[in-house]
């Protein structure tokens, strides 16, 4: 158990009877603390680096999805005009299109209507 007196662990405060000052005593048995500070020095370092090369990646991937959306705009400015060009020219042509189309479809309808009447007999 720990004297009253005395911390527990390496570092220990002792009261002085009539200052304020604190009196610390470092123990020998745990006189290892520079090895421990220049272990965590070395992690401390290691983790800045690996915190710049994430921000190195941010960044990359950022300026990529910048001209993603570049190119991403461009593309959609030109199916924009490519759809008023395709507009335009359907209404100069005016309705000659879908008529041929409904004859078209009335015609392949009677050939299926005759084939299925040949093929009876």
């Amino acid at each position: 158990m720990a004297h009253p007196m005395y911390g527990s662990g390496p570092l220990r405060s002792r009261n002085a009877p009539a200052s304020d000052e604190i009196q610390l005593r470092i123990d020998p048995v745990h006189g290892d603390l520079d090895e421990e500070i220049e272990g965590l020095h070395s992690r401390v370092r290691m983790l800045k680096g690996v915190a710049q090369e994430i921000n190195s990646e941010a960044k990359f991937q950022n300026d990529f999805l910048n001209e993603l959306q570049m190119a991403l705009a461009k593309a959609q400015a030109g199916v924009k005009n490519n759809m008023r060009r395709l507009n335009k020219s359907i209404i100069q042509q005016g309705s000659n299109h879908v008529l041929h189309v409904v004859l078209f479809a009335l015609f392949c309808f009677f050939i299926v209507y005759l084939l299925s009447k040949f093929s009876r007999r």
